[in-house]
């Protein structure tokens, strides 16, 4: 007992001078292992209690064990000033300086489709058109029956469809919206469906999700003739500029007769180029008068009301009015293309 007490008197001694030294976490962690480990000292003097008498073991393990519990409070409040003393440093050597001048900001911009999509609705209600919209996912009576599209109908193959068990499927085309329309308003209708539709496809110019405009009117006397001048000044306004604009005859199921609607190409004038393949036109529409069975299944009489009906693609409206060559750029995300445009 006369020797254990000195030592530990001792030790404790030399332990508060280390602890006191440390200048960093690794010399605090020296420290423990030197001290308090397994193999240090005051374990040391812990297993020196063996020896001693019953009585002796009784108050030296006690005066061991407040050394122990003293180094152990030392050490965890020369750690938390430690960890200050590194804040502090951390925090200085990162230090704004709120005076100096700032790095400039760049502001937002819509997308370049957004941009388009607001400017198509805004040419049409300036002509007295509506704009309407209507659920993705569709059935298939809205989707391919209401719209003269039967389940044996070989327009089916134009339009690659993503299908839901139980016979739902998210929408091809924005038709959809106009059969509800029709559905729910009577004549005279005059409206314009666009927004996103989907099909099974994906290159250079197709992709799975895609945003389509479509066109109706419905009213007692609407000809070939009336859609074909909306279309015209449509374009026109569209682009800022004078431009022909002729319809071949096509086929759709729900238009008889059909057109495809070609303008004159906007990047050669019409003198013919790589982007129209010398032709000098560019597809931008399809067209035609409502088919009487459509009309028929929205409970129209075809008899005393007419119509026409358009669709076009909005990216490939956006890909002509900005010189775009491939319609993945609008959904890459890419920073450095989308800032062209702010």
């Amino acid at each position: 007992m006369t020797e254990t007490l000195p030592d530990l008197d001792s030790t404790a001694s030399r332990a508060r001078a280390v602890i006191a030294g440390t200048d960093s976490l690794a010399d605090l962690e020296q420290f423990r292992v030197e001290f308090l480990g397994k193999k240090g000292a005051i374990t040391a003097h812990r297993k020196a209690l063996g020896a001693l008498s019953p009585d002796e073991r009784k108050s030296a393990g006690a005066r061991v064990n407040a050394v122990h519990d003293e180094l152990v409070a030392l050490a965890e409040t020369r750690r938390a000033e430690l960890d200050r003393v590194a804040l502090e440093r951390k925090l200085t050597a990162t230090r704004i300086d709120v005076t100096q001048p700032g790095r400039g900001q760049r502001y937002g911009a819509l997308h370049p489709l957004t941009r388009s999509r607001r400017r198509i609705e805004q040419l049409f209600r300036s002509a007295g058109f509506t704009v309407e919209s209507g659920p993705e996912i569709e059935d298939d009576w809205y989707n391919f029956e209401a719209l003269n599209i039967p389940a044996n109908h070989p327009a089916r193959a134009m339009h690659d469809t993503f299908y839901f068990p139980g016979g739902r499927l998210l929408r091809t085309h924005t038709s959809p919206v106009q059969i509800r329309a029709m559905m729910r308003d009577k004549p005279p209708l005059r409206m314009i469906a666009p927004g996103r539709v989907y099909r099974c496809d994906s290159d250079m110019t197709h992709t799975p999700m895609f945003h389509q405009l479509e066109g109706l009117v419905v009213d007692e006397g609407v000809s070939l003739a009336n859609m074909k001048s909306v279309l015209h000044q449509f374009i026109e306004a569209f682009f800022e500029r004078p431009l022909k604009m002729r319809l071949r005859p096509s086929y759709f199921p729900f238009t008889e007769p059909s057109a495809e609607v070609d303008i004159e190409c906007v990047f050669c004038n019409g003198a013919g180029c790589r982007v129209c393949k010398q032709t000098g036109w560019l597809e931008v529409s399809g067209a035609g008068v409502v088919h009487p069975t459509v009309l028929r299944n929205v409970g129209i009489d075809p008899e005393r009301y007419t119509g026409y009906a358009f669709g076009m693609g909005i990216e490939r409206l956006t890909m002509l009015r900005y010189n775009v060559n491939d319609i993945r750029l609008y959904f890459d995300n890419d920073l450095r293309f989308l800032q062209q445009f702010a």
